[in-house]
Order: C-alpha cells, then structure tokens, then sequence
C-alpha cells in the first residue's frame, strides 16, 4: 500500500485519494492536497473540494460558451424522453466522453423529474416554498446522487473539465 507522508505526519493512503477522486470527480492532485489540507480527515478534504469545485465554477461563469451538444434520453417504457441543451467553450470538450454524460445525466434528470424551470430565479413569484426546489433543475437532488443538488453535480464537471458550462432549453415529453 502506497503512503503519502505528511510534515505533520499523518498518513494518506494512495486508497484514500482514490476514494476522494471517485466521490468528487476531480484530479488526484486537487484530492491529495485536499486530504493534506484536511490533515486525512476525509470528510473535511469532501467538503474542501466541494468548495474548490464551486469556486472554479464560479470564475468560469463568464466564460462564453458557443459549442455544446443536444442529448435525448428515452425511458425505458418508450414513453417518457427529454432532451437537454448543453453548452460548453470547445469542440473538444463537446465530443469528450465526460461532457457526453453529463448531458445523458441531464436528459435522464428532466425526464425523471418533469422540471418546469432551470434556475429558481427564473420562477414567478405565485411559486412559493419548497416547491420551488422541485420545479427547478439546478435546485433538485441528483438521481444519481441525492446528496448533491443537479447543481453542484455541473460544478463538479466544470472544476474537472475546466471550461464553463451551461445548460440550455431542455423539453420533456410523455405519452
């Protein structure tokens, strides 16, 4: 078992990284120093990754965003599908496996939860409370993690890809 040394000797074991990189979807580098930084603390290293992922997310906002690709996504039943816009900076970035799952994962999300709205801002005001959660895309828990909101999910890919993303026009049909 590989071990990673510490000034303050605590260990960190190369399973400990692992682990970090699969729960959060960033490099190894960004989970090593996060569970540095968190003195092998796992769930302190979690949540010092989390807000790196926000932060990114939050300087690459501005970015233009002009290449991207259209996703569909059909029930298995064959009559529930959605289909979701979802931009990104690059080309390449657009045909990476990466950003292909995420737009499967969006398209999956909208057909499963029948969101009305992308973001809470976007909601008149007769929309009131939690209710606003679940008609919201960004605001919902994530199928796949309920955890972390479809939000924090985006962010997550922005931080790990490294280019601002957005979602677009997304439209869900049902027979």
């Amino acid at each position: 078992m590989l071990l990673i040394r510490q000034k303050n000797k605590n260990m960190i074991t190369a399973d400990q990284v692992k682990k970090l990189r699969e729960d959060s979807n960033l490099s190894v580098m960004e989970c090593k120093k996060a569970l540095e930084k968190a003195g092998g603390d796992f769930e302190k290293a979690k949540k010092l990754l989390q807000k790196i992922a926000r932060d990114s997310a939050e300087k690459k906002s501005t970015r233009k965003v002009s290449q991207g690709i259209v996703e569909a996504y059909i029930h298995s039943n064959k009559r529930i599908g959605a289909m979701v816009e979802l931009y990104c900076e690059t080309d390449f970035v657009a045909k990476s496996r990466e950003f292909k799952d995420l737009a499967h994962d969006l398209a999956m999300q909208v057909a499963a939860t029948n969101p009305s709205y992308l973001r809470i801002e976007d909601v008149s005001a007769k929309w009131q409370g939690e209710e606003k959660k679940e008609i919201c895309l960004y605001t919902q828990a994530f199928i796949k993690n309920p955890e972390k909101s479809v939000e924090d999910y985006i962010k997550e890919k922005i931080a790990k890809l490294g280019e601002n993303i957005k979602v677009g026009e997304f439209v869900r049909f049902e027979i």
